[in-house]
């Protein structure tokens, strides 16, 4: 019961962290509210949640990578496949091995395999910190892709990085060749099962769905349960769930391209994983805070660890190993940027410094590393505590805070004068015509449909006079959208359509205002109100999208 109590609890406190975020006057990110949030119901309640890593692991990746997958833009992550890949793969295996080795040399009493796990778990970033910060703060739009797409990846690769150094750690020995292989098995199996097991599922409530009509609560149920599905298979056939999780929400992306689910089912799911992302992701950060008092509490002891006697020391290593990360980072981005994306384009040496910068700033720790680093094993195989599992649960979390404190000063300095970044295509004359087309096929369909529906009826008038009208609105649609090369019809094709928008939004709310009117004084029935109100909601949810 007390475990109930203090999940709710927290539960409340992500709840009110959204609400902080939104009153406070500088743009500190999300994570670090939830942070402090979390550490106050630590200082003040006498419970710990303790989870079983295994567990935390497999309640809170698979869903959040699977999202991440299955929402990220994939034109942007082919585009930039070269700089994300060098960022998401290069990076994470340069990291793992140069400041694991640093960290071994600055703390002797962390093992080289434990120090090698630690800079795994460090080295996969969090978009999440850094869009919190990029709606304050105007962060181009091909480097938040090439952020997400870095942090879709390395999430991968940083936790299957963990995987062979807790490995190495357990059996006392590591074969790089013998590691090779079984990282290419285990990558390309995952992949392959989480692409099969989509694929597979998908195909599978399409034909039912066909069959017996479609159910919108099946329908998100089992997109939820997806995620879990494809994770629990390939860990259970030794490849990477990790990757299977990422690899079935890529897929999900392709396959929802037949756009044979319900629209009511779409708006619904979305819902449905939008809570839910929130949810975990605020769980995460609270749980990290949570933890925090009683992390601090055995300072002394993991002090002793170090071979020191003052706290001091922790900090010292805390703000060191950042600075290493950092370092790191920004030489792997710099040389990146110049053979990817500048490499046709000259730039000053100054640009090239504030987008490596910004870059490097931007890469803040979060979800993954205290997901990963609470899955170090308790004890070895032989019975004998996980060596420095408290000082490197201590140092992870560390370095997620001070990144994100870094990331929340640093970004709104770096691109304070905007950065000289390659743009990405125009993509307002495609979307434009785009519409168009839709609007075409719409009046087309319509026309078609009317003809079907009134031949041979007395009262095919009515029908006609209804299909005027719905063409009517499409054809107005498409002569406001005229499709130009000359900005100034752009501008106002769009500041048409704009008024026309703030017209529609302020119509639809008075209608819904009135029905809730009837409704309190009894002149309409609730359910009656429920439905009429509820398709207001979906028309309007279109126009704030």
């Amino acid at each position: 019961m007390e475990t109930i109590t203090l999940v709710l609890v927290m539960f409340v406190a992500v709840i009110l962290s959204s609400t902080l975020v939104r009153m406070l006057p500088i743009p500190l990110p999300l994570p670090l509210i939830q942070i402090a949030l979390g550490a106050g119901i630590g200082m003040v309640a006498n419970w710990r949640l303790e989870l079983d890593p295994e567990v935390f692991f497999l309640l809170f990746l698979p869903p959040l990578l699977f999202l991440d997958g299955w929402r990220i833009p994939k034109e942007g992550l082919f585009r930039d496949k070269g700089i994300i890949l060098a960022l998401a793969l290069g990076l994470v295996f340069i990291t793992v091995l140069g400041v694991g080795y640093f960290i071994h040399l600055l703390i002797p009493a962390i093992p080289m395999p434990v120090a090698f796990a630690l800079a795994a778990v460090v080295s996969p970033t969090d978009p999440v910190a850094v869009s919190a910060i990029a709606a304050r703060v105007s962060v181009p739009k091909r480097l938040m892709h090439i952020l997400e797409g870095e942090s879709l990846l390395n999430d991968a690769s940083g936790l299957v990085c963990l995987r062979f150094a807790i490995a190495a750690t357990l059996t006392g020995s590591f074969v790089l060749t013998e590691a090779v292989v079984s990282f290419a098995r285990l990558a390309l199996g995952g992949i392959v099962i989480g692409v099969v097991v989509t694929w597979l599922i998908t195909r599978l409530k399409e034909w039912i769905s066909r069959q017996y009509g479609e159910e919108t609560g099946a329908q998100i149920l089992i997109s939820l349960l997806i995620p879990f599905v494809a994770y629990m298979l390939a860990e259970h056939v030794h490849c990477s769930g990790i990757l299977a999780a990422v690899a079935a929400g890529i897929s999900m992306s392709y396959t929802e391209l037949s756009g044979k689910a319900l629209a009511v089912t779409r708006v619904r799911r979305t819902a449905v994983w939008d809570t839910l992302q929130f949810s975990l992701n605020g769980m995460i950060f609270v749980l990290l805070g949570e933890q925090l008092p009683g992390i601090i509490a055995g300072a002394s002891r993991v002090v002793q660890e170090t071979g020191h006697h003052q706290p001091i020391w922790l900090l010292l290593y805390i703000v060191v190993i950042n600075l290493a990360l950092g370092a790191v980072r920004f030489i792997w981005v710099w040389l990146m940027m110049r053979f990817t994306l500048y490499r046709d384009r000259p730039t000053t040496a100054a640009s090239m410094w504030r987008v490596a910068a910004t870059t490097s700033v931007a890469g803040a720790r979060g979800t993954i590393t205290l997901a990963g680093v609470l899955t170090l094993p308790l004890l070895l195989t032989d019975g004998a505590a996980f060596p420095a599992r408290d000082l490197a649960i201590l140092l992870a979390a560390g370095v997620i805070i001070v990144s994100l404190i870094v990331a929340s000063i640093g970004m709104p300095i770096l691109l304070k004068h905007g950065l000289d970044l390659p743009a990405e295509p125009e993509h307002a004359l495609a979307t434009e015509q785009a519409r168009k087309l839709a609007a075409g096929a719409a009046i087309q369909a319509i026309e078609q449909a009317q003809h079907e529906m009134s031949e041979g009826k007395p009262d095919a008038d009515r029908y006609i006079d209804a299909a005027s009208r719905l063409t009517d609105l499409y054809r107005y649609r498409i002569d406001t959208q005229v499709v130009t090369d000359q900005e100034e019809a752009r501008q106002t094709a769009a500041q048409i359509e704009e008024i026309e928008q703030r017209l529609r939004l302020a119509g639809l709310r008075a209608e819904r205002g009135e029905l809730f009117r009837l409704t309190r004084t009894g002149q309409l029935d609730e359910e009656a109100a429920r439905k009429l109100i509820r398709q207001i909601d979906l028309l309007e949810a279109q126009y704030m999208v």
